[in-house]
């Protein structure tokens, strides 16, 4: 492992070099499938200054395809594998706002499937990009639905695709209980066994498969867990009016068949400004340069925190799910001139609500 050390001495460069471990010391993976979950936790003690709060960020960003959709993909082709609802011939179609049908296509290559991915104009630039590099077909839809989204436009081309295309499987992220499965013995478990202690989860609601899963098997741990289930502001999951949303990865424009709300303790709904500085201030006092959904987590994580009883003796242990990787938003969150389009647009609407 070379390392460049600047204005340390001899003593303290050995020091650091020797709490490396050696390159020969570390486990060979037969596949990048076996690369997918282990996640870390980090402290976010930079962002989240009170000493009383102690808030830990699952980082799901470092999953090899980039998401923590990685892990739904793997644990649905595979099972699929199994049971014989997927065979070796099989097609897979998908819709997707672009993490899953990254990862399915990385699962398409792996295992030798096709992959259509339907996707919709909201869809990351690069996301986009990714998804024909590894090998996926895509169909894009353009019409909006009755909700101003295009998830249901989707569905109905997935529809289609099934009654088209030979030997053709639909995953159906919304309603496939591997879905959430897939996070219960991976995420959760994972979160579970990091922790003694545990008061309040945090993670993004779209499909609901992840919060569903993560929130399930740490209330096996944690009787008491409060759980919070991040909305986009225009999405209708929670009975929300619905209404047209900028940036991808949370809230749908259909109520999906896994959530069950009684699940969900509180919800908080972010609109695109503030899922945006959520990301911005992410990068600039942690370092982590996260996706969309994760500066939702960040902005909701913030309200969440100043409204939450502390507990006595220790301080308030809160676990944020952080979803995918930011350069995917490049066009989006991280943009300048994307970014003041946004902010004029929630100004004025703010402003319109204050003149009422």
């Amino acid at each position: 492992m070379i390392m460049i050390i600047i204005n340390r001495s001899k003593k303290e460069a050995k020091k650091i070099l020797k709490s490396h471990a050696p390159i020969n010391s570390l486990s060979i993976k037969s596949s990048i499938l076996e690369c997918i979950g282990d996640t870390p936790l980090v402290r976010l003690n930079r962002l989240f200054t009170d000493p009383d709060i102690e808030v830990l960020a699952k980082l799901e960003c470092m999953n090899p395809g980039g998401s923590m959709k990685d892990r739904p993909a793997r644990y649905i082709i595979e099972q699929g594998l199994k049971n014989g609802t997927i065979q070796s011939n099989s097609h897979i179609v998908e819709s997707t706002s672009g993490n899953l049908g990254i990862a399915l296509a990385m699962m398409g290559r792996l295992y030798g499937l096709a992959v259509t991915c339907v996707v919709d104009p909201k869809v990351s630039a690069v996301n986009l990009k990714i998804m024909k590099q590894m090998g996926a077909n895509i169909e894009m839809v353009t019409e909006a639905d009755e909700q101003g989204g295009y998830l249901l436009t989707r569905i109905a081309h997935v529809q289609y695709l099934l009654g088209s295309i030979p030997n053709s499987v639909w995953i159906n992220q919304y309603a496939n209980s591997n879905n959430w499965k897939s996070h219960f013995e991976g995420t959760g478990t994972e979160i579970a066994d990091a922790l003694d202690d545990l008061d309040v989860l945090i993670a993004g609601v779209s499909t609901s498969g992840s919060i569903m899963g993560i929130a399930r098997r740490l209330r096996e741990k944690f009787p008491a867990l409060h759980v919070v289930g991040v909305d986009a502001v225009g999405s209708i999951i929670f009975g929300g009016p619905p209404g047209s949303r900028d940036l991808p990865g949370i809230g749908a424009s259909r109520i999906p068949e896994l959530l069950n709300k009684s699940e969900i303790d509180s919800v908080y709904h972010i609109n695109d400004l503030d899922s945006a500085n959520g990301c911005r201030a992410l990068l600039r006092y942690e370092g982590i340069f996260a996706g969309g959904s994760s500066g939702s987590v960040v902005a909701a994580a913030q309200q969440v925190v100043a409204k939450m009883r502390k507990p006595i003796g220790r301080p308030l242990r809160v676990v944020i799910i952080l979803p995918d990787r930011g350069e995917r938003y490049m066009d989006k969150v991280y943009d300048d001139d994307w970014y003041a389009m946004v902010e004029a647009k929630w100004l004025a609407v703010e402003g319109e609500v204050v003149h009422e």
